[in-house]
Parts: C-alpha cells; sequence; structure tokens
C-alpha cells in the first residue's frame, strides 16, 4: 500500500462517522420519523431515554411506566424491518438487509399526559462496528488489549468496504437514473421536433390551399 492510498484510507476513518446523538420534543400524537442510510448486513443500535414535561412544574421528570413509544423501522423497499412498542428508556437493535436508506419512526404509545405536556425523547443511534460493545467481547472472548485493538481494526476495514460498496450501489442507482433520464428527453426532444415538422408541413399545405384558391399561384 503505498503513502496516498494509505492517508486516504486513514481520511475515510476519521470522517466515517456512524453514531449520531439527538434530543428531541415530541406532541401527543405526533410521530417522528429519521433518515439513516445504512449498508447491507449492518447491526444499528438505537438507545433512547424518555422524559416527561410536567407543565405544573415548568420542568422535565422520568417518564412514568405507562408512557413507553411505539418504534418502526422501514428500509428502502418501504419492508417493515421492526415495529414493537418499548418502555420509557432502553436499547433497540436491527441489522439491515437493503442497502439504503432507513427510515426509523416514533411515536408515544400513550395519550394520559398531562395538559399541555409534552415529551423529551434523547436519541443515540450507532450503527456498524460502532454498535459493538468492545468491553464485552473482551471480556467474553478473553482478548488481551492487542487482540482488542486488531479486532476493532478489522472491523473498522469490515465496515469501510460495506460503505464503499453501499457507494458504489449509490452510484449504479444514480447512473441508471441519469441515463434513463438522458432517454426520455432525447425521446422527448425527438418527439417535439416530429410535432413541429408536422405542423409546419400542415401548415405550408394550408397556406398553398389558400394561395390556389386566391388564384395567386
Amino acid at each position: 500500500m503505498n503513502l496516498l492510498s494509505f492517508s486516504s484510507l486513514i481520511t475515510l476513518v476519521l470522517i466515517l462517522d456512524f453514531s449520531s446523538a439527538l434530543y428531541f420534543h415530541i406532541a401527543e400524537g405526533e410521530r417522528k420519523c429519521f433518515i439513516e442510510e445504512i449498508p447491507d448486513d449492518t447491526t444499528v443500535i438505537v438507545n433512547y431515554k424518555v422524559e416527561l414535561f410536567d407543565p405544573r412544574s415548568g420542568g422535565f421528570m422520568p417518564s412514568s411506566p405507562g408512557i413507553g413509544m411505539h418504534v418502526e423501522v422501514r428500509d428502502p423497499n418501504d419492508r417493515v424491518v421492526l415495529s414493537r412498542v418499548y418502555s420509557s428508556e432502553g436499547m433497540i437493535s436491527f441489522t439491515s438487509t437493503t442497502p439504503g436508506e432507513h427510515v426509523l419512526c416514533m411515536y408515544s404509545n400513550s395519550t394520559s399526559w398531562f395538559s399541555g405536556s409534552q415529551l423529551r425523547v434523547h436519541l443515540d443511534i450507532q450503527v456498524g462496528e460502532h454498535a459493538v460493545d468492545y468491553a464485552n467481547v473482551a471480556q467474553k472472548d478473553k482478548l488481551s488489549e492487542l487482540q482488542l485493538r486488531i479486532r476493532q481494526l478489522l472491523d473498522q476495514v469490515h465496515q469501510i468496504t460495506k460503505e464503499q460498496s453501499y457507494q458504489r450501489h449509490r452510484e449504479e442507482r444514480f447512473r441508471q437514473t441519469s441515463e434513463s433520464t438522458n432517454s426520455r428527453v432525447l425521446w422527448w426532444s425527438l418527439l417535439q421536433t416530429g410535432v413541429l415538422v408536422c405542423i409546419g408541413y400542415w401548415q405550408m399545405r394550408h397556406l398553398k390551399s389558400f394561395f390556389e384558391a386566391k388564384k395567386l399561384v
């Protein structure tokens, strides 16, 4: 491996961040959806925690046991990957089978809130090797620190390979879309040209008949 390819690989490892943490507010009956681009055969772990805003105290408090979240995950083909009701705090895990945009939707499974209250949901999405608990792996497989580091590097290389494969898949879809669009534009242009030629021919015939009727030719 030359210096250029090695530096490119290091840059890709540094840029490739498959985890994101955020929080959002959700009202009663509201549905929030997020889109994650995920390669195929990739594990996704979503950690979440729900807090309830109490207008009487003006602050957030831990959600009651009866308030949880209904979670639904759909793959790029709009097939349901996961759909179930979870408690107010926990972890969601699934493995992608199709590369592309996966839609994660969440909404409350309860309507028994205080008047004027809302939920605040803390969400941490981890994709690929970021979703692996290496401390647990080291303890389970009895790995040394060096062996664990090698395992992490191998997982990173595998994840980069999957991501590169996914990018090639995206480029192929984009190329197919571009070729299809170009083909349609070409046929539309030919159709317009044919219509203009037909209209011009009809106008010439009409003018010729008009001049002959007026005995100008």
